[in-house]
């Protein structure tokens, strides 16, 4: 049973380096991993894994030592914790927007006494039965992880009592869909308010918090406090090379490089 890379820089006040992956890519896991990430947000909700491809892909996050944090496309509580028996180290709940809602995660994804998950014992995240039930009950419980996404006006004014939940490990503004929200309502404060408000109830509350980053918010953010720090994504990476590549076939088949363009006059 592997230990969480994304629990032990968080207890001790370090940062987590995130990415994302959308699609079946088992070498993206090894590249992150080598590249020094943390933590792999593994986004169900807008992508179609199906279920094997996902079973398939957790043998090489733990072969390669980095976290799966997936965001699922459902709520179903035996899918949740059906996640973290295929081998996910935590689970990215989005649109928790209520106390209530983030305790019925807890129950469905924490061992008792926090929670109420069902135990099976015999999946990849206890080696396939390799251990004492005991010893994988309290693995579990230390070593994987529930954050929750607060991406509505109503959220970031619950997020004091989503916070003091207990089961609850993190915070993560979504400021996409906050900032969809908040352009439709004259009362929610900016999302740059709600950032910093999250991060005042995580600093009180003592849990993590983060956000998606780009390269000029790394530090900003991070001396807001925040730990989970999302930055790059499969998506991104082939839009962005193939927008080089392009860019360099251009460059190497224009006129001044094709060498008719005529050789400047000598001084």
């Amino acid at each position: 049973m592997r230990n969480s890379r994304t629990l032990a820089r968080l207890r001790n006040g370090e940062p987590v380096r995130i990415c994302s992956l959308g699609h079946f890519i088992p070498s993206y896991v090894a590249h992150a991993a080598r590249h020094g990430y943390d933590c792999i947000w593994l986004d169900l909700e807008h992508n179609a894994i199906s279920t094997e491809e996902f079973r398939s892909l957790m043998p090489h996050f733990h072969m390669h030592d980095i976290d799966c944090m997936v965001r699922p496309k459902t709520r179903d509580r035996t899918s949740l914790y059906r996640y973290l028996e295929d081998g996910a180290t935590g689970l990215l709940i989005p649109h928790v927007s209520t106390p209530e809602l983030a305790q019925e995660l807890v129950d469905a994804v924490k061992f008792p006494p926090l929670g109420d998950r069902g135990i099976c014992g015999a999946n990849l995240d206890s080696d396939y039965l390799g251990h004492p039930l005991s010893d994988y009950i309290e693995h579990a419980i230390q070593e994987t992880f529930l954050v929750v996404q607060l991406e509505t006006p109503t959220a970031i004014e619950n997020a004091e009592k989503i916070a003091s939940t207990p089961g609850v490990d993190g915070l993560f503004v979504g400021p996409g869909d906050l900032g969809i929200r908040v352009a439709h309502d004259a009362t929610a404060m900016s999302v740059e308010a709600a950032i910093a408000h999250v991060a005042e109830i995580a600093a009180k509350t003592n849990k993590a918090w983060g956000l998606p980053v780009t390269a000029d918010s790394i530090r900003t953010r991070r001396d807001q406090g925040a730990q989970l720090l999302a930055h790059g994504n499969d998506f991104l990476a082939m839009l962005q090379m193939l927008e080089q590549w392009s860019g360099e076939f251009t460059n190497a088949l224009s006129p001044a490089n094709n060498g008719t363009a005529k050789p400047a006059q000598q001084v």
